[in-house]
């Protein structure tokens, strides 16, 4: 009996261990191209009128050599860009980056409110909290690379993912 039991008390442990492993990687929201990782794309929600959307990530270059993120395609919008948001005596100032992002070597940029991010005009259909929008980001030596974008509440700063 003690052995039985001890038997059934292993066999829920480890299948509770797997269930959180499966879990753990089923949520991991990170994208890796050669030298670059791409950390948590994302995205606010946003209703089906929506003139823009953004998107935000970190990417890090652990490489030698330096990349550049030159462009980003997304079937449910009409475009996207590469912008940096400022603040010049208290205007808000958004303008698009010709020429891409550089992702320097050894180290992190990161698209984030109130800063860089992808501008992604004309959403389609709207972005629902949850969801996940598929988005092909454009690097000069790593090529295509796709990604998600995790939708999230339409406030969001990004606070629960890294800082961003």
């Amino acid at each position: 009996m003690r052995r039985t039991f001890l038997r059934a008390a292993l066999m829920a442990g480890a299948s509770l261990t797997a269930s959180a492993m499966l879990s753990g990687s089923a949520t991991a929201h990170d994208f890796r191209a050669g030298d670059l990782q791409i950390g948590h794309p994302w995205t606010r929600a946003v209703a089906a009128s929506a003139p823009t959307a953004a998107g935000y990530m970190t990417i890090r270059n652990t490489g030698s050599v330096a990349d550049r993120l030159v462009g980003a395609e997304a079937s449910r919008v009409n475009r996207a860009e590469m912008h940096e948001m400022s603040m010049t005596d208290g205007i808000m100032r958004m303008r698009p980056i010709p020429g891409g992002i550089a992702i320097p070597p050894g180290q992190e940029v990161r698209l984030a409110p109130g800063g860089l991010h992808l501008m992604l005009i004309g959403p389609q259909g709207g972005f629902t909290q949850g969801a996940r929008i598929p988005l092909t980001l454009v690097f000069e030596r790593a090529g295509r690379v796709d990604v998600e974008l995790a939708v999230e509440a339409a406030g969001a700063r990004g606070s629960g993912h890294d800082g961003h």
